[in-house]
């Protein structure tokens, strides 16, 4: 029988193979292998401004799905990517009440950012990831896996010589202006002046 495997996500980036498109990056745990998934926008912000602990002051679909299944007394147990067909992955999710356990199909990119929120497993076909994935070496993967490769990602929104009392005002007007890339971009500037104090 195909053994599952489990993923994490490691990086979400711009496609560039796709104009508009994200490419999110899955590492399989305690393994090298990396599988490439192409996303849409709506999905990668709700999936990257819940990784970067940005809270949003409306919730975000995923977050009401979320929410309704607490009120409903269901929990998502796991997903698991079940199929892949030219360069579109399957996926189910698996919701538990009570002892019922209820299997649902669902577009791969809500999937994960379900999972990301209930902090459940991602997991994947062993035969499926060996087919779909990109093999990286340790000398190969990036240091810091929550750098994009985009030159545009890697500068700084905000001037240099911002205060720390500026930036949390940017980044308060970001989240109200409902611009969520900005807001990321923000935060990770202050998560950096704070490592550095």
């Amino acid at each position: 029988m195909d053994k599952k495997i489990e993923l994490q996500v490691r990086n979400i980036t711009n496609s560039q193979a796709q104009v508009g498109a994200f490419a999110m990056l899955l590492g399989e745990v305690n393994g090298e292998r990396q599988l490439p998934i192409i996303i849409g926008p709506a999905e990668a912000q709700a999936t990257a401004l819940y990784l970067k602990g940005i809270k949003t002051p409306r919730p975000l679909t995923h977050d009401l799905f979320m929410t309704s299944l607490t009120v409903m007394g269901a929990s998502l147990l796991r997903v698991l990517i079940y199929k892949a067909k030219e360069g579109i992955f399957f996926s189910y999710i698996y919701l538990k009440k009570d002892d019922e356990i209820t299997r649902i199909d669902a577009r791969t990119s809500d999937a994960i950012a379900l999972a990301v929120r209930a902090d459940c497993p991602i997991l994947i076909y062993d035969s499926i990831l060996e087919r779909e994935c990109l093999h990286m070496s340790d000398e190969e993967r990036p240091r810091n896996e929550d750098s994009g490769n985009n030159k545009e990602e890697q500068e700084n929104p905000v001037p240099s010589n911002a205060t720390s009392i500026s930036l949390e005002e940017e980044l308060e007007k970001a989240i109200k202006a409902e611009n969520y890339e900005l807001a990321a971009k923000i935060r990770d500037q202050i998560n950096v002046r704070n490592q550095n104090q």
